[in-house]
């Protein structure tokens, strides 16, 4: 299988969308939302006024798979948070998933120059926090009912990894790199 990334076109608000309300996504999400491809359309075009996001298509064997992305750029702390999903169960895989972090990570550091990436999940997400250790993340701090959803309130683990940390570790891993531009 080989993986890819690409800039989020017009032609992919459906999928996005439709992937974004499914149950399998949304319930590892912070918000449930009911999104329209008229709303999508209008979030698309603000992407390209907007300098604290970057978003991503993922490709796995050319087919669209999922989005990564990067929110709360700061520019002047050079830091910035990130998240994605892979709507396309069938092309989930844990490959996948490592290639996409520590390419991401090394985007971050490398071409962006930034200090320091962090994440929010879910601690009941317990896959992907130890995905994210895997990948070099520490757990910064877990914050008790943090998130109200739909009633319920649910306990977030907060992560990061920073510029030395990603130094010291990035030697050890063997991923298929992804190119993000």
């Amino acid at each position: 299988m080989s993986f890819s990334v690409r800039e989020v076109g017009e032609n992919d608000l459906e999928n996005l969308m439709n992937w974004r309300m499914s149950p399998e996504v949304t319930d590892f999400l912070f918000t449930d939302c009911y999104l329209t491809i008229e709303g999508q359309k209008k979030w698309f075009y603000s992407l390209k006024e907007r300098k604290d996001q970057i978003r991503w298509m993922v490709d796995v064997d050319g087919i669209p798979a999922g989005t990564i992305y990067l929110e709360s750029i700061d520019y002047t702390k050079k830091r910035t948070s990130w998240g994605y999903f892979i709507g396309v169960k069938t092309l989930r895989s844990i490959q996948l998933a490592v290639a996409l972090e520590l390419s991401l990570y090394d985007y971050v550091f490398n071409k962006m120059g930034f200090e320091e990436i962090y994440c929010e999940v879910f601690s009941f997400n317990t896959g992907v926090i130890k995905l994210h250790k895997l990948c070099g993340c520490m757990v910064a701090k877990v914050v008790e009912e943090e998130v109200e959803k739909n009633g319920k309130k649910y306990d977030v683990t907060h992560m990061s990894i920073n510029r030395k940390q990603w130094e010291l570790c990035r030697a050890k891993y063997v991923y298929e790199r992804i190119d993000f531009k």
